[in-house]
């Protein structure tokens, strides 16, 4: 009696832990089933995802030197980067660098132990046609080693002209084609126009009939006003500095310590009627008038422009939005 008893209670036992593990495995497949399905269905949070970056909108009147498609470029914060000796010894290239855009001129370098006090990255460099040859010179600082920069040329339209005429135009292309991978725009003849008659509406002058060129620094801000929601500008004095009695006196460039005094240049070109002269001064008031309408922002030296007199408006300064479109 005692055997089949025994193996009653085997079978049972067997029996219980057959049924033990096909609830376990069944229990744990339908586990793995609902994490499979929720990992098809849910939804991922903001946080775990970044939003999308829209592209951004062709600007119109710069085109590419070899494709001819439209700049296409937008900055949250940009960092504009002059020329000027006040640069040196301010220490702010770490600040500069952290912008989301830096934005230089010309030759003006980075390298040769500058960095400390401009920076090393540069996101776009707008050069004038006369500064070419120098670009060209320290092409492996300017040029090789910076692939991802953009740089926009500008020029009378008879060096910039597409026929084979233009001098400017066919170096740029020839330079572009040794260095396929850099980005390169020229400013259209259209664009020019729309800068000339920006600064007559802005300053009441006709540049050609005072015998005048815009400089670089005023293409370079206005492009900014285009590319950027606010702009820091480095080096940049104040339109009245250069009148104050005990103004510091510095390099008209950062990287030419013997070179002529910057605030000597400003006022020999304000007040130049002979030839062709940039008006410094004049562009500085400008820029400090829209200082007061967009996000524009002075440092090194720091300064901002001053409040409008109480019985002054800023619609009766002619302080509206410049003429040109900010984003196309």
């Amino acid at each position: 009696m005692k055997t089949p008893m025994r193996h009653g209670v085997a079978v049972l036992l067997v029996l219980l832990l057959c049924a033990s593990l096909f609830l376990v495995y069944n229990g744990s497949f339908g586990i793995a089933s609902r994490d499979s399905n929720d990992t098809h269905t849910r939804r991922p949070t903001e946080a775990s995802v970044k939003e999308a970056k829209p592209h951004p909108a062709a600007l119109q009147g710069y085109s590419g030197i070899i494709d001819h498609k439209p700049l296409r470029m937008h900055c949250q914060t940009c960092a504009l980067v002059t020329s000027s000796g006040h640069l040196i010894g301010g220490g702010r290239g770490e600040e500069i660098d952290r912008a989301e855009c830096v934005i230089r001129m010309n030759d003006a370098p980075t390298a040769r132990g500058y960095a400390r006090d401009v920076g090393r990255r540069t996101s776009l460099r707008v050069i004038a046609h006369s500064s070419m040859q120098r670009v060209l010179r320290s092409r492996h600082e300017l040029l090789n080693a910076s692939q991802d920069t953009v740089f926009i040329f500008w020029g009378p339209s008879n060096y910039m002209r597409r026929d084979g005429k233009g001098l400017v135009y066919n170096n740029l292309r020839l330079m572009n084609q040794v260095l396929p991978k850099l980005k390169v725009y020229i400013i259209s003849w259209q664009k020019m126009l729309q800068f000339d008659e920006l600064f007559k509406k802005e300053t009441g002058k006709d540049r050609r009939i005072s015998n005048s060129w815009l400089s670089t620094g005023w293409f370079t801000m206005t492009i900014a006003l285009e590319l950027c929601d606010r702009i820091n500008v480095y080096g940049m004095v104040a339109p009245d500095f250069c009148r104050e009695p005990q103004h510091q006196s510095v390099p008209y460039h950062y990287y030419e310590p013997r070179g002529p005094d910057e605030c000597a240049m400003y006022i020999s070109h304000e007040r130049g009627r002979r030839g062709s002269h940039h008006r410094f001064i004049t562009e500085k008031r400008v820029f400090a008038k829209w200082a007061r309408t967009f996000d524009i922002h002075f440092y090194q030296p720091d300064w901002s422009p001053p409040p409008l007199p109480a019985n002054r408006t800023l619609e009766g300064m002619g302080t509206e939005a410049p003429a040109l479109p900010r984003k196309t």
